[in-house]
């Protein structure tokens, strides 16, 4: 399986936070099954990364001999989440176990060479996208807010909608993150997150993005004042606190990321690079979201279908 640079990268590179020492055993393990498998499922690499690990770990301290096939057995994955189960929420469990099923049965159709099997049920709902209207309400009800209160409303709408964060790269953006590159007029450029290509805001967001890292220079653009880097309620606990008026949607990243990706997708860019810009495995994982994506009209589709003049 030859995967794009960015994917490989971030296989090479993971290592678990505070990994034990049974780690530098089953880290090859880890990436390889990660690496055979990443194409053939609807997750991101992080994910799966993190899933699989967390299982080998497990698995060799369990007693289990250091080999993926028996990690991956029904028995051992269900042992394994049921660990697991005081620590994490029950949909979680299921969510762990379900991963762990679909990179199992990848791995076994890679390792006989075909194709994995056509899924028989729906993918997993992605999060809608927000409407144009509402994208608007909420940008208008942000610049009315006074103070910090504003700043973190416009920080959470500016990466949302303006670069397409998830919730862990929104919380670790820092002010001096974003630059211009090359001249003033250049693109407001994200040089915090990885990605392949230069990870660059659209242009509505622009103004708004480069002010807020003006105001917080070296520190957090969103809720500045924070000691922690990250937690699992850091952003839901300020949209539940922060309503805005009714009529309006609450602010979710998950949402926001879900506009800019439909946005993209809307205007002809191709699929391979929007992925990337997203930080997704693969073009295949935009499928979920195009049924959001309205259909061109017969001009534009004209027009894209015609190129530039040569």
């Amino acid at each position: 399986m030859i995967l794009d640079p960015q994917t490989s990268a971030k296989i090479a590179r993971y290592r678990p936070r505070m990994a034990p020492p049974v780690w530098e055993e089953v880290a090859p393990l880890v990436r390889s099954v990660v690496a055979a498998t990443v194409s053939a499922v609807p997750y991101e690499v992080e994910r799966l990364l993190h899933v699989t690990a967390s299982l080998a770990v497990w698995a060799v301290k369990a007693g289990h001999p250091l080999d993926p096939d028996a990690w991956l057995r029904n028995e051992v994955i269900d042992a394994y989440v049921l660990s697991r189960a005081a620590g994490l929420e029950p949909s979680s469990v299921r969510t762990y176990r379900t991963w762990l099923l679909r990179v199992r049965d990848a791995l076994a159709w890679s390792e006989r060479g075909e194709a994995a099997p056509a899924r028989l049920h729906a993918e997993p709902a992605s999060h809608p996208p927000y409407e144009r209207a509402d994208l608007s309400g909420l940008k208008h009800w942000a610049e009315h807010l006074r103070g910090q209160q504003r700043s973190d409303a416009q920080a959470l709408l500016g990466l949302g909608a303006g670069y397409g964060l998830q919730p862990r790269e929104v919380a670790a953006t820092l002010g001096s993150h974003l630059q211009r590159r090359g001249d003033a007029d250049g693109p407001l450029v994200h040089t915090g997150v990885t990605r392949e290509y230069p990870l660059a805001a659209r242009s509505g967001w622009e103004e708004i993005l480069e002010e807020l890292a003006w105001q917080a220079g070296r520190g957090y653009l969103f809720r500045p004042g924070r000691t922690v880097g990250y937690a699992k309620n850091l952003i839901g606990s300020w949209s539940l606190v922060h309503q805005p008026p009714e009529g309006l949607p609450r602010v979710s990243v998950g949402r926001l990321r879900a506009t800019w990706i439909v946005q993209l997708m809307a205007t002809g860019l191709g699929h391979d690079l929007i992925a990337k810009a997203a930080g997704l495995a693969s073009a295949a994982s935009l499928a979920r979201y195009q049924h959001h994506v309205p259909p061109l009209d017969d001009d534009t589709a004209a027009r894209l279908l015609r190129g530039a003049r040569p």
